[in-house]
């Protein structure tokens, strides 16, 4: 998880209600020069890894503004529950990937929720 000693390589990024990883243009720029990613969730983390063009295959990112700020479908690629909001991240170069912390969500199960899974 992200330390003191990452902080010169760490930013913020959003996971919007619908399900957006939305970025900065800065910080797409820095880590996806191509536009193009592949996430994978790693234990309590959202690893980003930058992929060299769309040929390689992943998510393509999409310019949202004039800015130049960037966005993704990633909704079904994160844990279930995953809450929206603003997201600390670090680049970890020994992995290649930008490393987003994903707080650990505990979803109670009621009645209710019994009845409408049967």
């Amino acid at each position: 998880m992200f330390n003191e000693e990452q902080a010169p390589y760490s930013c913020t990024v959003e996971i919007s209600a619908e399900g957006y990883l939305r970025l900065t243009a800065e910080v797409a720029q820095t880590y996806f020069p191509e536009d193009v990613l592949v996430p994978l969730v790693k234990e309590k983390e959202l690893w980003l890894m930058p992929l060299r063009g769309a040929a390689a295959g992943g998510l393509l990112l999409k310019q949202r503004n004039a800015q130049g700020d960037r966005s993704v479908v990633i909704w079904e690629a994160l844990p279930p529950h995953t809450q929206p909001g603003m997201r600390t991240a670090f680049w970890d170069e020994t992995q290649g990937a930008l490393r987003v912390a994903l707080p650990f969500v505990i979803r109670m199960i009621t009645k209710k929720d019994e009845r409408l899974e049967s």
